[in-house]
């Protein structure tokens, strides 16, 4: 590491410690030529999850966009937006267990339809209705005969 003093490549690490919640390691360094101090983060270097959309597109994963979109489907619904953003931890826990670095999109879409379904079916057709594309009402009904099977 660089002084940012005097440009030396040449000190000693005084003191290390975790930072932003284990995230990050603090250290503050000495410089040995001219005994200044500072301080350095290290954190993890995370490589990107891309999302290979259906039309074979590849978009860099955005939490931000899929919590939109549940977000949307519960709007004016009885869901806890604690809820709400539990599906989207949920889901980047399972991605970041099953996969390195790309996704189907349709895994990512079964996934929340999945949980929204178990918690509120009404922002399950919602959320249904956009992921799936329907074209007309008997898609819809075909969808709603399903969770109707179901309970």
């Amino acid at each position: 590491m660089k002084c940012p003093y005097c440009r030396a490549d040449n000190d000693k690490v005084i003191d290390s410690r975790s930072a932003g919640e284990g995230a990050v390691i603090r250290r503050r360094r000495e410089c040995i030529d001219c005994n200044h101090r500072f301080t350095t983060y290290e954190r993890l270097e995370e490589v990107p999850l891309f999302v290979i959309k259906k039309d074979q597109r590849r978009e860099v994963y955005d939490r931000n966009k899929v919590l939109s979109g549940i977000n949307r489907a519960c709007e004016k619904r009885p869901v806890p937006l604690e809820a709400q953003e539990a599906i989207a931890l949920e889901l980047e826990k399972m991605l970041e267990e099953k996969y390195d670095r790309e996704v189907p999109s349709t895994v990512i879409g079964e996934y929340v339809m999945e949980r929204l379904a178990q918690i509120d079916q009404v922002a399950y057709v919602r959320f249904a209705s956009v992921y799936r594309q329907f074209k007309d009402i008997s898609h819809f009904m075909r969808e709603l005969k399903t969770i109707l099977a179901k309970t």
